[in-house]
C-alpha cells in the first residue's frame, strides 16, 4: 500500500512540473503591419511555460502599446516579442497616405487590412477646384478619370471623422501605396476627388 501511495504522489508531481502554466496573450482580431495589440484585439489563454519561446505574458499587455507588428498577425495566433519592434515596420517600395472619404467614396464595410482600388473621381477641371468632387470619370487628362484605377492600397487605420456622439459618415484612413503612386493619390486626396473599392484579396 504504502508503494502504491508512493508511486501515485511521485506521478501527480511529474504531472504538475509538466502543467506548469502561464497566462499569454492571444489574438482575436486581424493585427496589420504597424499596429499595435490592446485589449480590444486580445485575449489571455493558458499555455505550457517554456523557457525556450519568448511568450508576451498577459500582465505585459500594457507594455505592447509602444510596440508595433512586422506582418500581419492573424486571429488565433499566441503572440510572442519578436513579432513587434518600435521601429519603422513600413514595407520597402511603399508610402503612407492619408486620406479623407464622404460617405459613398468607401464602402460601408470597409475595415484595416483590406485591399481596396483607388479612384480619382475628379474630372480635370473639378480637380483644380475648391472640392474636386466632379460628376464622374470624365475624357478629361487628370489621372485616373478613364476609369482605370490610380492603384491598388492596403488600409492602415481609419477612423470616423465625426465627435464622439455624432457620426458623420465621413472617414479618414490611411492608405499604404506604392511609393510611384503616392504622389498621384496625394494629389487627389488633397482635391477630395478619392474614392476606394473593394477588390479581390479585400480582408486577408
Amino acid at each position: 500500500m504504502l508503494l502504491i501511495l508512493l508511486g501515485a504522489l511521485g506521478a501527480t508531481t511529474l504531472v504538475l512540473r509538466a502543467g506548469n502554466r502561464i497566462e499569454v496573450v492571444k489574438v482575436t482580431q486581424p493585427i496589420q503591419a504597424g499596429q499595435a495589440v490592446n485589449s480590444g484585439n486580445s485575449t489571455s489563454v493558458m499555455v505550457a511555460d517554456d523557457s525556450s519561446i519568448d511568450y508576451v505574458r498577459w500582465d505585459q499587455l500594457g507594455a505592447l502599446k509602444d510596440y508595433k507588428a512586422r506582418t500581419t498577425i492573424y486571429p488565433g495566433t499566441i503572440v510572442v516579442g519578436q513579432m513587434f519592434t518600435k521601429g519603422n515596420v513600413l514595407p520597402a517600395g511603399k508610402a503612407v497616405v492619408g486620406v479623407s472619404l464622404k460617405d459613398g467614396q468607401y464602402p460601408a464595410d470597409i475595415q484595416p487590412g483590406d485591399t481596396v482600388a483607388v479612384y480619382n473621381v475628379g474630372s480635370s477641371s473639378s480637380s483644380s477646384s475648391k472640392t474636386g468632387t466632379g460628376a464622374g470619370a470624365s475624357s478629361g487628362s487628370s489621372s485616373g478619370s478613364s476609369g482605370d484605377p490610380l492603384t491598388t492600397a492596403k488600409v492602415g487605420n481609419m477612423k470616423d471623422a465625426g465627435d464622439a456622439t455624432i457620426s458623420t459618415g465621413n472617414l479618414s484612413l490611411t492608405l499604404i501605396v506604392d511609393q510611384a503612386d503616392a504622389a498621384a493619390v496625394a494629389r487627389a486626396a488633397s482635391d477630395q476627388a478619392i474614392a476606394v473599392v473593394h477588390v479581390s484579396g479585400s480582408g486577408n
